[in-house]
């Protein structure tokens, strides 16, 4: 299937879209692509909310946008993987089977899936700034990334490692 397939499919099951990822062999490339498509979207939805802060405040766009790239591109990819490190080793600890790998493709899929979310959270910031709009896009973001992590990380804790 195609990635917006996959991230449409999700919506409707999670688990399915993960199960899927697994049976297609451990590739560490892919989970790479996945999340850098994911960090890359994430980039994307500061953009509005960079260019509310420039204009309003009377500061440099670029040097917001450089401080999101840096971010969102170089720092974040490096957190990811060590959260889903932390998050596998802690799950094993209580009996999980996913191993690493499973672990890595739960998070970077449930961050790639909940993506167009991110995007809408990106408008509002930038369109209406900070008020209960952007809190409760957020919120409903953070819902369904939650969801998304926790389907995964169970779909990937049936598979051996």
């Amino acid at each position: 299937m195609s990635v917006l397939r996959d991230i449409a499919a999700t919506y409707g099951g999670p688990h399915k879209v993960v199960a899927r990822h697994l049976a297609m062999g451990q590739r560490e490339d892919r989970t790479l692509v996945i999340l850098m498509a994911a960090c890359v979207i994430f980039f994307v939805s500061t953009w509005p909310q960079n260019a509310r802060i420039a204009h309003l405040e009377g500061q440099e766009l670029n040097p917001l946008m450089g401080g999101s790239l840096m971010a969102w591109i170089f720092i974040a990819p490096l957190v990811f993987y060590i959260l889903a490190t932390v998050v596998g080793v802690i799950l094993k600890m209580f009996g999980w089977k996913g191993g690493g790998y499973g672990s890595r493709v739960a998070l970077f899929w449930a961050l790639l899936a909940a993506s167009p979310l991110v995007l809408l959270n990106g408008l509002v910031a930038g369109f209406i700034g900070p008020s209960v709009q952007q809190t409760l896009v957020g919120a409903i973001w953070f819902g369904f990334f939650l969801w998304f992590w926790t389907a995964g990380l169970r779909q990937a804790g049936r598979v051996e490692a």
